[in-house]
């Protein structure tokens, strides 16, 4: 065999003319990411984004949540039109005190004795319920303020439908007023002060509403 290459005294070789080295050159390996793979990053990013978010939100100090009011005299015409619901008999704060709002009302009846439920906040945000239910008072202090209830000086409220009214206070240092009127029992109740709940007994009508 013919050798092609020349190697000098010096040790140097000596490439053939016309001959050109050429080196390989490796292209990186390209890396492909599954659908799967995009989505689990993805979701992994909108949880870190949405807790960061959370955070931020539980430790703001000027975070206030409001309530939203409802328009109950609207809601308790409609009621009173209903021949279903006894709306005759139907009892309600016929206004609220001032700075008051209504933030949630509800209707039953057993086909002849009306029910209603009505949520409110004062001013100071203390609570106020108020319940018309045919059941008996008993039934709905257990439901609504304390399973046993301290009972109090009954007191006289000029104006309302049910001028005499019974005082509990449960353990929490909450406060109710509680009549009977008809064939049902009143109730009144919250955090307010007494003399808040006996503002909202005396504004009690059963009137149709205007309008």
């Amino acid at each position: 065999m013919v050798s092609t290459s020349s190697t000098d005294d010096s040790g140097s070789t000596d490439e053939p003319k016309g001959q050109v080295a050429t080196e390989q050159v490796e292209k990186p390996g390209r890396y492909t990411r599954s659908p799967a793979g995009m989505v689990g990053a993805l979701i992994v990013t909108l949880l870190v984004i949405g807790a960061f978010i959370a955070f931020r939100a539980f430790n703001r100090t000027d975070l206030e949540v409001k309530p939203e009011r409802v328009d109950y005299l609207s809601q308790v015409q409609i009621a009173q039109q209903d021949s279903q619901q006894d709306g005759a008999g139907l009892v309600y704060p016929a206004r609220l005190p001032a700075g008051w709002s209504a933030t949630h009302v509800t209707f039953t009846s057993d086909g002849t004795r009306p029910q209603i439920e009505l949520s409110m906040l004062t001013p100071n945000n203390d609570y106020v319920g108020f319940v018309q239910s045919p059941g008996p008072i008993a039934g709905l202090l257990t439901t609504y303020v304390d399973q046993h209830p301290q009972a109090g000086s009954p007191v006289t409220v000029e104006g309302s439908i049910a001028p005499r009214w019974n005082t509990w206070t449960d353990s929490g240092g909450d406060t109710a007023l509680s009549a009977e009127h008809g064939h049902g029992s009143l109730l009144v109740f919250g955090t307010a002060s007494r003399d808040e709940l006996e503002q909202l007994a005396a504004s009690l009508t059963t009137e149709k509403v205007a309008g």
